[in-house]
């Protein structure tokens, strides 16, 4: 019977830590209003990777920036991220995974998500006004009608810079382009907004553990 409480107990723990992990990897439900994003919030002390077989966006822009956030012991933090925003954006084959690590006596769990495992456009991930806030990135890209060394403020192809969550100077380094495709797509990032975000075929796990072979990669 002890055994039995205690069991429960670590649970309910295991369940309050790992919600915010949901909902920062997730990103679903995140809709704001304005056209260009006001992102208030402060982004967690874990980044997370991301995995896409395919990435065609409409309306590109990408620039530097600072992410205000903290680290898992609460210290603040500022994070360094290359801003990838589009217009609009349909993904093949999307996968996100976060690790919460070190939980007691269960150790490493990741949470994993996917979705638009198809070959049919729309049942695909689709987003609009979407940034995602990335720390590394590996794939392959096309860019189309690509201007490299804009002003940020004057990146006018895509979305607009996004706001209040992040330091980003408007005066400087950006790229943009009419639209952009990118394949076998390896992402850390520490945060993703849209102004919605459809997760056709969603799947969403969690495993003990953690590595390439349950994370994404």
């Amino acid at each position: 019977m002890e055994s039995q409480v205690r069991g429960g107990t670590r649970w309910k723990r295991f369940a309050v830590v790992m919600v915010p992990s949901v909902a920062a990897t997730a990103a679903i439900g995140v809709a704001l209003a304005q056209g260009a994003l006001a992102a208030s919030f402060s982004v967690s002390g874990q980044s997370f990777k991301v995995t896409a077989k395919s990435l065609h966006g409409e309306g590109f822009a990408q620039y530097g920036a600072l992410d205000q956030g903290y680290t898992m012991t609460g210290q603040k933090a500022l994070h360094p991220v290359a801003v990838s925003a589009f217009k609009s954006a349909t993904i093949q084959k999307m996968c996100q995974s976060v690790v919460t690590p070190d939980l007691p006596v269960i150790g490493d769990v990741t949470l994993r998500l996917e979705a638009g495992d198809s070959s049919d456009k729309d049942k695909q991930v689709q987003a609009d006004r979407l940034y995602i806030d990335v720390e590394d990135l590996q794939t392959d890209a096309v860019f189309h009608n690509i201007d490299i060394g804009v002003a940020a403020k004057d990146a006018s192809k895509g979305p607009g810079m996004k706001g209040n969550g992040e330091q980003a100077n408007p005066f400087g380094f950006a790229q943009q382009a009419d639209s952009a495709d990118l394949t076998d797509v390896k992402q850390t990032a520490w945060a993703t907004t849209a102004g919605t975000f459809k997760l056709s075929g969603l799947h969403m796990s969690l495993h003990k553990g953690s590595g390439a072979k349950i994370e994404c990669y």
